[in-house]
C-alpha cells in the first residue's frame, strides 16, 4: 500500500502594511490609499485606520511569491491596475475586489504604470527596457516600445493621451508619438539616472528629478492649430523667435534648473491634482513641497525681482556714471520681464519623517484648512498622512499597529492555538491566528524567543540583552521585568511538568527558571515571576536548548558546531553530536523522544537517534541557511524554514523531502505548529506572518517528484535554445516598435489547443462527408457525432476552442501556429463573420494572420479566391457593426441631453463660471494696486537720488 499524506496550503497572511517594493496612490475618491503588501493590495480606510480589502491574485497564477511592484489607479474609474515582479500585470475592480484581467507583456518587473486622463490606455514601464501601451477597455496589447538602454524608471502622458515621456537608468527622457509610434524627441543634459518625472495637469511644465543635486524643468510644446504652437506658457518675442527656428517636433524645451536642499538622490516628484503643489521625495527622510504659482503670481514675482536689481543698480549710480550703463538701464525698463523657473516654482515646507520614505502621494480631496494632503508610506513596514498648510506641515494619522516595524524573530502559539505571540526589535503583538486581527500591542526590547506559561494568562519573553520580560496577555501589559543573563537570550524552551522553562544564552549559561506568584507592594493584584533554580555552564555560546518531551534530556547546541545532551536531573553529560561544519540554529525532539533533529548555517539538516547519538540521516535541506525546525507533535513528520525564503516538509522516517510552500519574499526566522498539527504559522524578514492550514487532499509523494521535475521543465522553458545564444548586451533598434505581448505557458498550451480542435473537427468533416456518400448511394446507417464535441458543429468547436484564449494571448498564440493551420482557421472565418457578437475577433484573427503569412498568402494561388470572399464580407461586416455603435452612442447623446435639460447641470455651470469671473476681477485689482505701488517707490526713490545728485 503505498503511503498517503495530507497537502498544507497557504490559507492567510498578515503583518504587512505596506513592502518597500511599490509605490503608494490614492483611489480616485481620496477615501481609500492603495498601498502594496507583498503580493497583495491592501485597500486602507484612512480615516478608520483599517484594511477593509485586499487584493490577492488566486493561487493558481503564476505562483503566490510575485511582489506587487507598481500600482496606479484609473482616474474616475474604480479600477485599479498593480504590475508584479513577473512583468505581469493585474487590473482590478476595487469596489468587487475581483481580478478583471492579466496583461502579459514584459520580461522584467514592472517597474512603472500610468493611465492616461480618460483611463482608456495604460502605459508601463519594465525593467526590460520596454514599454508597452495597452488598451484597458479591449484588454489587449496594443504595441511595444523599445529604445531605451537601461530600466524605465517613469511615464507620463502629454496632450491627453497622444504622446508619452518616459524616464529612464539611461539618463535619457524620450518623447513617442502614439499615433505614428515613434520617438519624436530625446532630451539629454541628466549627469545621473532620472529616477522620476511628472507633468502639471494643465501640462504647462514638465519636471525630473535625478541624482544631480537639482530639479530640472521643461515647458511643453502642444499640438499645432491653425499654424501655430498651442502652448500655455508666455512667451516673449525673443522667446517667439526661437521657437519659429526650433524643429516641429520639438514637445519639450528647457525652462530652468531648481536647486535642492537635500543632497540624496530623487525618488519620486509628483504634482498634486489642482496643481497648485510639487513634491519631491528624496531618498532618504524628507519631502520638499513646492509651492506653484499661477501666471499672475509668477509675473508678479519677476517684474519685484527685476525692480529689485534696478533698485541696487541704482544704488550705486554715483559710482559708476558711464553712458553705457544708463544706455543699457533705460533699455531693461521699457522690456517685459522674463519668467523663470525660480518666479513659478517656491520652496514652502519640508516634511521630516522619522525612517526613510519609500513612496508618496497625494490626496485628491484637499480639505478646507489645508493645502493638500500627503500620504507617504515608510520602509518600516508604516503609513502616515501629513496636512500640509501654507505655515507647517502636521501629522494627521499613522497606520502603525496592524504590524511590526521590522523583522519577526519568533512566533509561538499558545497552547489551545487560538492566541499567536510574535516578537520583533521593540515590541510584542498578540494576533488571532485565524484572521489575522492584532489584539495586542506590547512595547518591550528585542524578543529573540518567546513562549505561553500554561493557561495562556502569561508569556515570557526572552530578549538581546539578556532579560526575561513578563507579559500578561489579557491587559497586554508588561508585568516585570528580569535580568536573567548578561548575554542575549537565544532560546526559551518550557519543562514537560509545566512547572518552569529553560533558558539558554550567549553567555554561556543554560539556565533552569520555576514560575512564582507575587504580590505587588502598592496594590493587592497578584502576578508571575520567575526565580533561577539551576545552572548549566558551557564552554562556549548556547545558541538552542531543546528539552526531550519525558523530560529526561537536555539538549543544548553550542557555538563550537556541536549539541551537548546532559540528563535533566542530575545534569550529568550523556552524549555529543558531532557532524556540522557550521554552527547549529535550530534543533527539536520527537514528542516520543526518539528523535532529535538540527538544522544548521550549513544549509543541512540533521537526524539524530537520542539513544546513541548516532546520525540517522544528514539531508542537503534549504538553498541557505536552516533557520528554525519543528516535528510535528506525535509524528515523525517536521517543518524546516530557511534564508532561501522557503519552508520545507519531511519525513523524518523515510527522510523524504514532502511539500515545499513557497510564499515568503524574503528570509524566514521562525515557525510553530499548532498541537493538532492542523496548521503551521511563520515569521519572516518581510515583516509578514503567514499561516498554511492542513487540507483534507491526500497526495503522494511519486506524484509530487514528478511534479517537482515538470515546475523544473518549465521554468527552463524560457531559457530555452532560442534565448539562450542571444547576445546578452543587446541594444534595441532607435525608437523601434514590437508586438506587446510574450510567450507563455499559456499562449503555447491555446495553440495546442486550437491544433487539436482543428484536427478533431477535420476528422468530423471527413465523417460527415463520407456518410453523406453512403446515404446517397443508399447504405448510410444512423450518423453519431463525435462525443468530443459535446454536440458542437466542427466550426462551432473550433470557435470555443478559439474564444477561450485570452485577449491579450491571441497574437502570440496565433505566432505558434503552422501555416497550414493558419490557412484551415482562415476558411472558418466566413461562417464566424455571420455571428455580430464575433466579428472583432473575426477581423483581429484576419488581420493577425495575413501580418504573419502574407508573402506564403500571397505566393499560394489557392487561397486567392479565399482572401477576395474575406475581404467582401468582413468589410460589410465591419460597416454594420460601425453603424450599429454609432447609432448607440448617438441615442446615448440625446438621452444626456434630455437628462441634463431637466436637471440644473447648465446653471451649476453658470455659477462656476461667475465665480471664476469674480475671481480673475479680484486678482485684476490686486495688481493694480501692485503696480501703483510700484510707481510711487520709483517716484520716491528717483526724487532722492536727483537730491542726492544736486547736494
Amino acid at each position: 500500500m503505498v503511503k498517503s499524506y495530507l497537502r498544507y496550503e497557504p490559507a492567510a497572511a498578515f503583518g504587512v502594511i505596506a513592502s518597500v517594493e511599490s509605490n503608494i496612490t490614492y483611489d480616485t475618491s481620496g477615501k481609500y490609499l492603495l498601498a502594496p503588501a507583498l503580493e497583495k493590495v491592501g485597500v486602507w480606510h484612512l480615516r478608520q485606520g483599517v484594511c477593509s480589502k485586499t487584493l490577492a491574485p488566486s493561487t493558481q497564477s503564476r505562483g503566490p511569491s510575485l511582489a506587487v511592484t507598481s500600482i496606479a489607479a484609473v482616474p474616475s474609474s474604480p479600477l485599479i491596475a498593480s504590475g508584479h515582479a513577473d512583468g505581469s500585470i493585474r487590473i482590478w475592480n476595487c469596489e468587487k475586489g475581483s481580478c478583471e484581467t492579466t496583461l502579459n507583456g514584459h520580461k522584467g518587473a514592472t517597474t512603472v504604470l500610468r493611465f492616461n486622463k480618460t483611463g482608456s490606455l495604460l502605459a508601463s514601464g519594465s525593467k526590460d527596457n520596454d514599454i508597452v501601451l495597452w488598451d484597458v477597455i479591449g484588454e489587449v496589447g496594443l504595441f511595444r516600445l523599445r529604445g531605451h538602454r537601461d530600466q524605465v524608471t517613469d511615464l507620463a502622458f502629454l496632450d491627453s493621451g497622444k504622446k508619452l515621456v518616459s524616464a529612464s537608468k539611461d539618463k535619457f527622457l524620450r518623447v513617442w508619438d502614439l499615433d505614428t509610434q515613434h520617438c519624436t524627441q530625446i532630451i539629454g543634459g541628466h549627469h545621473s539616472e532620472v529616477w522620476s518625472i511628472d507633468v502639471d495637469p494643465e501640462q504647462n511644465y514638465l519636471v525630473t528629478g535625478s541624482a544631480d543635486s537639482e530639479l530640472r524643468f521643461y515647458t511643453i510644446k502642444h499640438e499645432i492649430v491653425d499654424g501655430q504652437s498651442v502652448s500655455k506658457t508666455s512667451k516673449t518675442d525673443a522667446e517667439s523667435k526661437d521657437s519659429s527656428a526650433e524643429s516641429k517636433w520639438e514637445v519639450l524645451k528647457p525652462f530652468g534648473e531648481i536647486q535642492r536642499q537635500s543632497k540624496d538622490r530623487v525618488a519620486t516628484v509628483r504634482f498634486n491634482k489642482s496643481g497648485n503643489l510639487l513634491a519631491c521625495q528624496v531618498a532618504g527622510k524628507t519631502v520638499e513641497i513646492y509651492r506653484v504659482l499661477d501666471d499672475a503670481e509668477s509675473k508678479r514675482k519677476a517684474k519685484r525681482r527685476v525692480s529689485r536689481k534696478k533698485e541696487k543698480k541704482s544704488s550705486k549710480i554715483a559710482d559708476a556714471t558711464e553712458a553705457g550703463n544708463a544706455d543699457h538701464e533705460q533699455k531693461d525698463e521699457g522690456s517685459i520681464p522674463l519668467v523663470t523657473v525660480t518666479d513659478v516654482f517656491k520652496l514652502l515646507q519640508t516634511v521630516r519623517a522619522n525612517k526613510k520614505i519609500c513612496s508618496i502621494s497625494f490626496s485628491p480631496i484637499t480639505s478646507k484648512n489645508s493645502l493638500a494632503t500627503l500620504a507617504l508610506s515608510l520602509n518600516n513596514n508604516l503609513l502616515e498622512t501629513y496636512s500640509i498648510e501654507s505655515n507647517s506641515v502636521t501629522k494627521t494619522s499613522a497606520i502603525e499597529l496592524q504590524g511590526h516595524r521590522s523583522d519577526v524573530r519568533s512566533v509561538t502559539l499558545s497552547s489551545d492555538s487560538t492566541l499567536l505571540m510574535s516578537t520583533s526589535h521593540n515590541s510584542v503583538k498578540i494576533w488571532n491566528p485565524s484572521t489575522g486581527s492584532c489584539l495586542r500591542t506590547i512595547d518591550s526590547g528585542y524578543g529573540l524567543c518567546s513562549m505561553f506559561v500554561p493557561g495562556n494568562k502569561y508569556a515570557v519573553v526572552g530578549t538581546k540583552a539578556g532579560d526575561l520580560e513578563i507579559i500578561d496577555v489579557r491587559s497586554g501589559t508588561s508585568v516585570e521585568v528580569v535580568k536573567a543573563h548578561t548575554g542575549s537570550v537565544q532560546s526559551i524552551v518550557p519543562t514537560p511538568d509545566g512547572g518552569g522553562f529553560v533558558t539558554g544564552s550567549t553567555d554561556h549559561d543554560v539556565k533552569f527558571w520555576e514560575y512564582e506568584t507575587t504580590k505587588s507592594s502598592d496594590q493587592d493584584s497578584v502576578h508571575l515571576t520567575v526565580s533561577n533554580v539551576r545552572n548549566l555552564t558551557m564552554n562556549d555560546d548556547v545558541i538552542v536548548v531543546a528539552v526531550s518531551p519525558d523530560g529526561k534530556h537536555i539538549a543544548a547546541a553550542l557555538l563550537d558546531c556541536t549539541v551537548k545532551v546532559f540528563y535533566m536531573d542530575t545534569l550529568k553529560f550523556f552524549l555529543t553530536l558531532y557532524g556540522h561544519k557550521l554552527p547549529v540554529l535550530c534543533m527539536d525532539m520527537s514528542s516520543d523522544g526518539d528523535l532529535v533533529v538540527t538544522g544548521s548555517a550549513d544549509k543541512n539538516l540533521k537526524i539524530w537517534g537520542l539513544d546513541f547519538g548516532d546520525c540517522h540521516k544528514s539531508i542537503f535541506a534549504h538553498a541557505d541557511s536552516v533557520t528554525a525546525v519543528k516535528f510535528v507533535r506525535n509524528t515523525h513528520y517536521m517543518f524546516s524554514v530557511g534564508k532561501d525564503r522557503l519552508v520545507k516538509y519531511w519525513d523524518a522516517d523515510k527522510f523524504e523531502l514532502l511539500l515545499t510552500l513557497e510564499g515568503h519574499h524574503a528570509e524566514v526566522w521562525c515557525v510553530s505548529i499548532s498541537h493538532r498539527g492542523d496548521f503551521l504559522v511563520t515569521g519572516s524578514h518581510d515583516r509578514s506572518i503567514r499561516r498554511w492550514d492542513r487540507t483534507e487532499e491526500p497526495f503522494f509523494l511519486e506524484e509530487e517528484k514528478e511534479k517537482r521535475l515538470e515546475e523544473m521543465f518549465e521554468a527552463d522553458l524560457d531559457n530555452s535554445l532560442e534565448n539562450r545564444y542571444l547576445p546578452q548586451q543587446e541594444l534595441p533598434e532607435e525608437g523601434a516598435v514590437a508586438v506587446a505581448g510574450k510567450k507563455t505557458q499559456e499562449t503555447l498550451s491555446a495553440s495546442d489547443s486550437i491544433i487539436e480542435a482543428l484536427d478533431i473537427a477535420g476528422e468530423e468533416l471527413k465523417r460527415l462527408a463520407e456518410h453523406e456518400e453512403e446515404t446517397r448511394s443508399g447504405k448510410g446507417a444512423e450518423f453519431r457525432p463525435n462525443i468530443i464535441m459535446l454536440g458542437h458543429s466542427p466550426s462551432d468547436y473550433i470557435l470555443r476552442a478559439v474564444s477561450k484564449v485570452h485577449t491579450n494571448d491571441l497574437e502570440q498564440t496565433l505566432l505558434a501556429l503552422p501555416f497550414s493551420d493558419a490557412l484551415k482557421l482562415l476558411s472558418y472565418l466566413k461562417d464566424w463573420s455571420a455571428n455580430p457578437d464575433k466579428v472583432e475577433l473575426v477581423c483581429r484573427i484576419a488581420t493577425v494572420l495575413l501580418q504573419l503569412h502574407l508573402n506564403q498568402l500571397v505566393a499560394t494561388t489557392s487561397t486567392r479566391p479565399l482572401l477576395a470572399l474575406l475581404r467582401d464580407i468582413l468589410h460589410a461586416r465591419v460597416k454594420e457593426c460601425k453603424d450599429t455603435l454609432g447609432f448607440n452612442l448617438a441615442a446615448m447623446d440625446h438621452v444626456k441631453q434630455l437628462m441634463a435639460s431637466k436637471s440644473d447641470a447648465p446653471f451649476r455651470d453658470a455659477k462656476t463660471k461667475l465665480l471664476e469671473i469674480r475671481s480673475q476681477q479680484s486678482k485684476r485689482v490686486e495688481a493694480r494696486a501692485d503696480t501703483k505701488g510700484e510707481r510711487r517707490k520709483k517716484k520716491k526713490q528717483k526724487q532722492k537720488d536727483d537730491g542726492h545728485v544736486w547736494s
